[in-house]
């Protein structure tokens, strides 16, 4: 008995001195830690811990990593014996997405839907998506989550591209400024975000396999430059990158982009992780800069331990990886001890997303001043299945689990309307019997994830329509569209059918018939055609998909309590094959195996086009550059919104020297009802040594909400390296000599001052 206590004592002075010995992260240097690491240690730290309840190695995985915050999407390996704990990283875009229930606990996890990144981009006002960023943020830390998966800020190259609404803009610059205003405002929390999908991720159609084979000039100008300015403008913590192959090389394989352009060029000091399963072969993810494979997968753990065993890898790779890794986690409040309260003030956070999506709704139409409201306008006919079943935001990993979403028939009833009973008795019962036949697969695991089977719209007949005439003041038609990852839209989701047609056709005429009017509304997530029956109701709102107060908001707007003040993002044009990527975009694809799109593992392609490989054959000219430059006709161009007021332009001027100039102009309220305006700025370039679009988005400014008669002056910066454009033959950004033009007005093509300048040309 005396020898095993001599022997039990023996072994605890032995792991005490261990203990005084191994270093510990936090305490000793990152140096030392990484010094006492095994291999085996250091792989696992670049290799995620997996997901729950999937066990093959090559499955996609879609589920919940359930041990630390269940519902997000993953974790990082622990090493405890030297301090490294796991951190959690989970989506999205929209607001963060965990289980907002768990087994054994009464308690609920609802977390909130904010505005999707599309509306967010229609604001033009940085402040106040900073602000939606810090309450997203205070979500992340209060639920005990380390990274937010988000933001995306994609190039919106075609309109049917699934993912739209996770993304903000056709413009670069847009893009990049409202991410970087998103990223500062959920770290400031001191959480870290991901910024996605980097890069060229402009489609879901066999997205794990796609060849982007873009210009170099293209890729720099336009699919690079928004990630550009939020890494320069906010230092994200983490990058994800894009499943996509780039010109042959998979994103996250390609040295030139990680390691290149995105920290040696831009001077990144942070983490770069893959989309969940993305990339094919793991010892070239870490030679080219991609330190963490999410979710993990053992075989990608053996890779890189057989490589560096075999000499085809050398260790010292590794090492970079693994210190980039432990700073990140240094950074996280899971290392730093944070004790979250899993109850985040939700209330508050509400208030924030109804703010700010008020001011990302755009009114299109409004013929005649028949919007907002008068105060005649008490009883309100609410038509369209989307009126009863609004969008709060899309599906997917840009999918929010919130405790309620308000549909418009609720925000009209909590500002004191009254609703036409009959008309929603009819929608509600059409409603509750296709959403019982359209019930998701209980045994599909990607059910969830899958863009939910929305009753098909639904027209009342003449007799139901004649009676809402006579018991209401005002009809409301909701049109609406949702979409979501794994798959884009179809041309059929684009134009609206001919039942929706209908019944904006015929509920209109009915309206004005009875000396009433008819307004339309859109729930929708991406660019819908408008030309063929926008004239028809008396005006058009674009809600978008505004989160879980959608309904408050989008009344908020009607009556009148708020000014609209929203800006396309992007253009609207007449029909999709206007679309400068129209016959280089994969439309009505359905793929033989329907898990196509979800599933990684091989990079072989059997070279279909538009599938395997998309050729970006427009190049520069995405969007307004295009139709611009083309003189191509459109529905609503880029920028372009309707106030209830009116502002004029005055006193423009522009000053400095050597590309640096401040361009001036002062904005004047000279309508009745208080509002705030969107300054934007185009410059035409000379075009002399490479061609340039007609206009370029150069800087914007919002006001502040101006009083009837009131004026605010705007200064816009212009800098060298906003005026440059990329010399694909020497490599290099430049800017020409010559004369330049600055547009400014409220929109593209409403175009208020114009200044000019001349500057020396210079390589940046």
């Amino acid at each position: 008995m005396k020898k095993l206590i001599f022997i039990t004592f023996f072994a605890g002075i032995l792991l005490s001195c261990n203990s005084n010995t191994t270093p510990q992260l936090g305490k000793s240097s990152i140096d030392k830690v990484i010094a006492a690491m095994t291999l085996e240690e250091k792989v696992h730290l670049l290799v995620g811990t997996g997901m729950a309840g999937f066990g093959n190695n090559s499955d996609p995985v879609v589920g919940a990593t359930q041990s630390l915050v269940p519902g997000a999407a993953g974790t990082t390996y622990p090493i405890l014996r030297l301090g490294i704990p796991s951190i959690v990283l989970a989506d999205g875009p929209a607001g963060l997405r965990i289980a907002p229930k768990r087994e054994g606990s009464d308690d609920t996890y609802y977390c909130t839907a904010f505005p999707v990144a599309t509306l967010l981009a229609s604001t033009w006002n940085t402040e106040l998506v900073e602000t939606v960023g810090a309450a997203m943020g205070n979500e992340v830390l209060e639920y005990g989550v380390d990274v937010l998966l988000a933001p995306a800020l994609n190039i919106h190259r075609n309109p049917l591209c699934g993912r739209n609404f996770e993304y903000y803009s056709e413009d670069p610059l847009l893009t990049g400024k409202i991410t970087a205003a998103m990223v500062r405002g959920v770290q400031l929390n001191g959480v870290g975000t991901s910024t996605k999908h980097f890069a060229v991720n402009n489609q879901e159609t066999n997205r794990q396999k796609n060849d982007a084979q873009v210009s170099q000039r293209a890729l720099r100008e336009i699919y690079l430059k928004g990630f550009e300015i939020a890494v320069k403008e906010s230092q994200p913590w983490t990058v994800m990158t894009s499943y996509n192959k780039i010109n042959g090389v998979a994103a996250s394989e390609s040295r030139e982009l990680l390691t290149g352009i995105l920290r040696d060029e831009w001077g990144f000091k942070g983490t770069v992780m893959t989309d969940w399963f993305g990339g094919y072969d793991a010892v070239r993810q870490m030679i080219a800069g991609n330190d963490l494979l999410m979710p993990g997968r053992p075989d990608q753990y053996q890779m890189i331990v057989e490589a560096v065993q075999s000499g085809k890898l050398d260790v010292k790779v590794i090492d970079v990886n693994v210190r980039r890794m432990l700073e990140l986690i240094v950074q996280s409040p899971r290392f730093k001890g944070y004790q979250y309260s899993n109850k985040p003030d939700l209330k508050a956070h509400a208030e924030v997303t109804r703010r700010s999506a008020l001011e990302g709704m755009i009114m299109l139409e409004n013929h005649q001043n028949a919007l907002p409201f008068g105060t005649d306008i008490k009883k309100i006919a609410a038509f369209g299945v989307t009126s009863y079943d609004f969008i709060a935001g899309g599906t997917g990993s840009g999918d929010v689990n919130e405790a309620y979403t308000v549909s418009l028939g609720e925000g009209l009833e909590n500002a004191g309307y009254e609703i036409n009973a009959d008309i929603q008795t009819l929608y509600e019962k059409y409603i509750a019997a296709e959403n019982e036949k359209n019930k998701p697969d209980p045994n599909n695991p990607f059910a969830l994830f899958m863009p939910k089977i929305r009753a098909a719209e639904f027209l009342p007949n003449a007799a139901a329509l004649a009676q809402s005439t006579v018991a209401s003041d005002v009809a409301l038609i909701t049109i609406g569209r949702t979409s979501g990852e794994f798959e884009d839209r179809k041309t059929s989701d684009f134009y609206l059918n001919e039942t929706e047609k209908s019944l904006i056709k015929n509920v209109s005429e009915a309206f004005h018939k009875a000396g009433k009017k008819a307004i339309v509304i859109l729930n929708i997530g991406g660019v819908i055609e408008t030309a063929s029956w926008k004239n028809d109701p008396d005006a058009v709102l674009l809600a978008w998909q505004a989160g879980q107060e959608g309904g408050n908001s989008v009344v908020d707007i009607l009556k009148g309590a708020v000014n609209p003040s929203g800006k396309l993002p992007m253009t609207f044009p007449l029909a999709l094959e206007d679309v400068p990527s129209y016959p280089n975009f994969p439309r009505d694809y359905k793929p033989a195996n329907p898990m196509e799109t979800m599933m990684g593992g091989s990079a072989i392609s059997e070279n279909r086009p538009n599938i395997d490989f998309t050729r970006y054959e427009e190049g520069i000219f995405v969007g307004y550059r295009y139709y611009f430059t083309e003189n191509k006709e459109v529905s609503y161009p880029f920028g372009y919104g309707l106030s209830y007021t009116q502002f004029e332009y005055e006193n423009a001027s522009v000053s400095g020297k050597n590309g640096n100039y401040i361009v001036s102009c002062t904005v004047r309220n000279t309508g009745s009802i208080a509002g705030k305006e969107v300054v934007q700025l185009y410059v035409s370039a000379p075009g002399k040594s490479m061609n340039k679009p007609a206009k370029e988005l150069k800087a914007f400014a919002k006001t502040k909400l101006l009083q009837p008669g009131e004026a605010q002056t705007i200064q816009l910066k212009l800098t060298p390296d906003a005026l440059a454009s990329f010399d694909e033959a020497n490599s290099q950004w430049i800017v020409e000599s010559g004369d330049y033009t600055g547009q400014i007005g409220s929109s593209s093509r409403d175009i208020k001052q114009t200044v000019g300048f001349n500057l020396v040309g210079s390589t940046l």
